[in-house]
C-alpha cells in the first residue's frame, strides 16, 4: 500500500525568490519522515510540493520511481492532515470518516467495514455517533487522522497537526499518531518546528534551513551527533564556546579560551595544530569537577527531576548572542543546589561535546553524517 518517495534536486519559486534551491532526499517505504525547522525554512512548501499543492520548478518526486511531478493532487493517492481539523462540523465522526470512500465509490460493505477498522485503531469508535462539537480537539484530530488513513493512501503528509492542541494533548496525541502509523504501516511525512515532538515520533529527521537539509538522520544521531551547529542549537540546547587544536601529544586535545583543555580521541584526522574551532557542549554534558572551567550561576530554575543553571564564563570563552550558557543538574545524585552569586568548576564530557570547524558549518567529530540514508 505505502510507498517510497525519491525527491532529487527539486527547486521551487515564486516569481524571483528562490524558497527551495536544490533539494533531495529519500524516504523509505514506510517510514516516518520528520521535516524540521523554524518558520519559513521551506518545510511546509516541500510538503504541498509532495502532496501536489505546489508547482515544481526543478527536479523530480517520484513515488516507488515513478516522477509523479505532472500527477495532479487528487490522483496521488494521498491522505493529508492538517494543523486545522478540517472535518465537516454538520457531519457525525461516522460520516466524517466515510467521506472519502464516499468520493471514491467504495461499495456500502466494504466502506463500513475498513470505517469499523479504522475507528478502532484510533480509539474513537465509541464517539461515532457524536458531531465534531461535542469532542475534545485531540478527539477532532483522530477524526482528521482516521479520515486520511481509511481511504488506503500510498503516503501520509502532516503539516503542524498538533500545534493547535494544549501541551498534555499534544503528547497524548504525538504517542497516538505514531501507535497508529506504525500498526498501520504507511509513509508518513510529517512537519513541524518542534523539535521534542520530532524527536519523540521520527524514524528519520531532516533539519532544514533557509530550503536547504543542513542534516538527515535518527533522532539518537541529529541530537547526539549534529552535523553542525545549526543544528547542533535548533535541536535541543547547546552552549558555544571557543576552542584550538592541540596536537602536541599522542591525543589531540581542543584548549578553550582561558587555558582549560580536554583530549578528544574521536576527532577527524584532518584537525591541524592551532586550527580555530567551535565546541559544543549541551547543558547535561557538564559534570561538576574541581579541575574543570570556572564560572558564576547568574539565575537558576527549578524543574524537578533537575535544576537548570544559567552561567557566566570568563571574558571571551564564549560566542556572543547566544540566548544563554546553561548546565543542567540531574538533583537524583547530588547533595546541594547551588545559589545564584556562586563559582562552580564543570567539566565537559569528551564523549560527549561536538567540534565544528571555525565556520560552524562542518562536524569535526568522527563518522558524523551529513545525510544518513
Amino acid at each position: 500500500m505505502s510507498v517510497s518517495i525519491g525527491i532529487d534536486n527539486v527547486a521551487k519559486k515564486y516569481g524571483d525568490m528562490t524558497i527551495i534551491p536544490d533539494l533531495s532526499a529519500f524516504i523509505k517505504n514506510g517510514e516516518f519522515f520528520t521535516l524540521l525547522g523554524p518558520s519559513g525554512c521551506g518545510k511546509t512548501t516541500l510538503l504541498r510540493m509532495i502532496a501536489g499543492f505546489n508547482s515544481i520548478e526543478g527536479g523530480s518526486i517520484k513515488f516507488d520511481g515513478k516522477v509523479i511531478n505532472d500527477i495532479p493532487a487528487q490522483k496521488r493517492n494521498i491522505g493529508m492532515v492538517f494543523q486545522s481539523y478540517a472535518i465537516f462540523p454538520h457531519l457525525t465522526v461516522r460520516q466524517n470518516v466515510e467521506y472519502g470512500l464516499k468520493i471514491r465509490k467504495v461499495p456500502k460493505e466494504h466502506m463500513k467495514e475498513r470505517v469499523d477498522e479504522i475507528l478502532k485503531v484510533v480509539k474513537i469508535d465509541e464517539y461515532q455517533d457524536r458531531l465534531p462539537e461535542r469532542l475534545s480537539g485531540g478527539q477532532q484530530q483522530r477524526v482528521a487522522l482516521a479520515r486520511a488513513i481509511v481511504i488506503h493512501p500510498q503516503v501520509l503528509l502532516m503539516d503542524e497537526p498538533l500545534s493547535n492542541l494544549d501541551a498534555k494533548l499534544r503528547i497524548e496525541m504525538r504517542s497516538a499518531i505514531r501507535d497508529v502509523q506504525k500498526q498501520v504501516g504507511i509513509t508518513t511525512v510529517y512537519v513541524t518546528h518542534d523539535q521534542e515532538e520530532a524527536l519523540a515520533i521520527s524514524d528519520r529527521i531532516a533539519v532544514m534551513k533557509l530550503g536547504i537539509i543542513q542534516q538527515i538522520g535518527s533522532p539518537q544521531d541529529i541530537y547526539a551527533r549534529p552535523y553542525n551547529a545549526f543544528v547542533s542549537t535548533f535541536i535541543g540546547h547547546s552552549n558555544l564556546f571557543f576552542g584550538t587544536i592541540r596536537k602536541q601529544g599522542s591525543v589531540p586535545s581542543v584548549v578553550f579560551e582561558g587555558g582549560y583543555h580536554v583530549e578528544m580521541a574521536n576527532l577527524v584526522d584532518t584537525v591541524t595544530e592551532g586550527q580555530k574551532v567551535v565546541v559544543s557542549v549541551r547543558p547535561e554534558e557538564f559534570s561538576l569537577n574541581p579541575e574543570g572551567m570556572e564560572c558564576e550561576i547568574i539565575s537558576r530554575t527549578f524543574l524537578g527531576k533537575y535544576t537548570n543553571y544559567f552561567l557566566r564564563f570568563g571574558e571571551g570563552m564564549v560566542l556572543e548572542d547566544q540566548p544563554s550558557i546553561e548546565y543542567s543538574q540531574d538533583l537524583g545524585h547530588v547533595d546541594r543546589i547551588f545559589s545564584v552569586g556562586e563559582k562552580i568548576r564543570l567539566r565537559p564530557n569528551p564523549n560527549k561535546i561536538n567540534v565544528f570547524t571555525q565556520d560552524m558549518e562542518q562536524s569535526l567529530i568522527k563518522d558524523v553524517k551529513r545525510y544518513d540514508e
